[in-house]
């Protein structure tokens, strides 16, 4: 039997992915932060939260010439190798969506976006450096809260792909 979901928020303010994560009975845990809206970088998220940029991860939302949209999960410290990211996605080139283009595709706006939820299923590709920690933090959906879960169950729920 599976260990109920832990969070700090009420009930009420749990997002539209945290209860996706209940409903396929992954542990996790919301962690809130106070929000900074002249830096939504996940550097700041990682100094917020006072842990390592390392564990903090991104979800960038991009568009290739080949295969349309798709989503890669990487460390906060790390810029998107776009290269790279067209290589994986089976794309020649491709490039980050505009910022007025995230909400009416994903559902999320820029600070807020999670692999998990979007309002159509993308391919997600996640970044191998998330198996190095026990659990790793993501956003949950919304500025100023963040998914602490493992990452392996955000793999497992978002039907990611490993990459590098």
């Amino acid at each position: 039997m599976r260990v109920q979901a832990r969070y700090i928020m009420k009930r009420e303010s749990k997002t539209n992915a945290a209860r996706l994560l209940d409903k396929a009975g992954v542990v996790y845990e919301l962690i809130p932060y106070d929000v900074d809206e002249n830096d939504l970088s996940a550097v700041h998220v990682a100094a917020a939260l006072g842990e390592d940029i390392a564990q903090v991860f991104k979800t960038l939302v991009l568009h290739g010439d080949r295969n349309g949209y798709f989503v890669c999960v990487v460390p906060g410290g790390d810029e998107i190798d776009l290269k790279q990211a067209a290589q994986i996605s089976g794309n020649k080139k491709c490039d980050l969506i505009p910022v007025k283009d995230l909400l009416p595709l994903t559902g999320y706006i820029r600070g807020g976006c999670t692999p998990i939820g979007m309002k159509k299923q993308f391919p997600v590709y996640i970044h191998r450096s998330c198996l190095a920690y026990p659990f790793i933090y993501i956003s949950a959906g919304q500025r100023g809260l963040q998914f602490k879960i493992d990452p392996n169950e955000l793999i497992r729920v978002c039907r990611g792909i490993l990459y590098k």
